[in-house]
């Protein structure tokens, strides 16, 4: 693991996507350790800056020592299904062209996020970043997938032609306290949850779910992400894309029962065998974020799950509208 630490407490910080999701909890934990000084972060929304264009992506970079790249277009398999094309053009567009301004503009480190979904649809369990090239993705999260891969090409051809220090990190499927919980672009555990809970408020006796049950999944708490982006952003200067996860893999259906559960859910569950699993297996090898910059998940996943029911509880509690989205 690398000891010497990269000091960006007096670096002028670009963070794209940073009203999303694992946006906000990223701006959060540089805060609240006191790794950069506030006046020193760069948040642009999607409405100040629309990066699909060239032109915003030259005025976000201007005069910035560092860009974390989380913008996406994102959401679960029905959105995937339905807006492949948008999801393939707005996440390559944008990442090929901040990374090009980037670069242009003398940006000294870029942070890449990519997504579990740049795995092949049948790779070995677990998923070792060598594997990354041994076949195309699941085909209902390939346009996604392979847009952000690019990103991945495009910074290592960029360290080697012009020595542009960027790296690719790939988290696996995240969760936690807010979350995107709209029916039409969430992803599993929000969507479960707020099936759950919904069922028992309106005394419903049964809940449907995508898919056979049978498909596993690793999940990872976004503080946790939080956490591994800013390591990775202070200790790591390498090609070589690195798994961000938590290591532990469970199935669908024992994650529906779990939520049900946690959730007083004790109705039927309908497995809607009409719809796709998505990618059969996945869990990662996390031992190269382990090595080149410490990385170990913190958080056990029931007491995640917890957490993220309580919150989604009181949001619905005090009559909140759930309306974030992955930016």
């Amino acid at each position: 693991m690398v000891e010497n630490r990269l000091n960006i407490k007096n670096k002028k910080i670009l963070i794209t996507g940073a009203d999303g999701f694992l946006g906000r909890h990223l701006v959060k934990n540089l805060l609240e350790e006191k790794r950069v000084l506030k006046e020193n972060l760069f948040l642009p929304s999607a409405e100040e800056l629309d990066l699909r264009k060239r032109e915003n992506c030259e005025i976000a970079v201007e005069g910035k020592d560092i860009v974390i790249h989380l913008a996406a277009k994102v959401g679960g398999i029905g959105l995937n299904r339905e807006k492949p094309g948008e999801i393939f053009y707005d996440n390559i567009v944008m990442g090929v062209s901040l990374m090009e301004e980037a670069r242009k503009a003398g940006v000294k480190k870029f942070v890449a996020l990519g997504t579990i979904c740049c795995y092949p649809k049948f790779t070995q369990v677990p998923f070792k970043e060598k594997n990354l090239w041994d076949g195309y993705p699941e085909e209902t999260n390939a346009p996604y997938g392979l847009a952000k891969k690019m990103l991945l090409v495009q910074s290592q051809a960029y360290r080697a032609q012009y020595g542009f220090n960027s790296i690719f990190l790939m988290p696996v499927n995240l969760y936690g306290p807010g979350d995107n919980f709209k029916p039409e672009s969430s992803h599993v555990i929000p969507a479960l949850i707020k099936k759950c809970v919904e069922a028992v408020s309106k005394g419903e006796k049964e809940i449907t779910v995508w898919g056979t049950g049978r498909a596993t999944r690793e999940f990872l708490f976004v503080d946790d992400c939080a956490k591994a982006i800013i390591l990775a952003l202070e200790r790591y200067n390498k090609s070589e894309p690195v798994n961000i996860g938590s290591g532990n893999e469970i199935s669908i259906k024992d994650l529906v029962s779990m939520i049900a559960e946690m959730t007083g859910f004790k109705g039927k569950i309908v497995w809607d065998k009409s719809m796709p699993d998505g990618q059969p297996k996945r869990r990662l090898d996390n031992s190269l974020a382990k090595k080149e910059f410490g990385f170990i998940t913190k958080t056990n996943f029931s007491e995640g799950l917890k957490e993220t029911i309580g919150w989604y509880n009181r949001q619905t509690k005090d009559k909140k509208h759930l309306l974030y989205e992955n930016e």
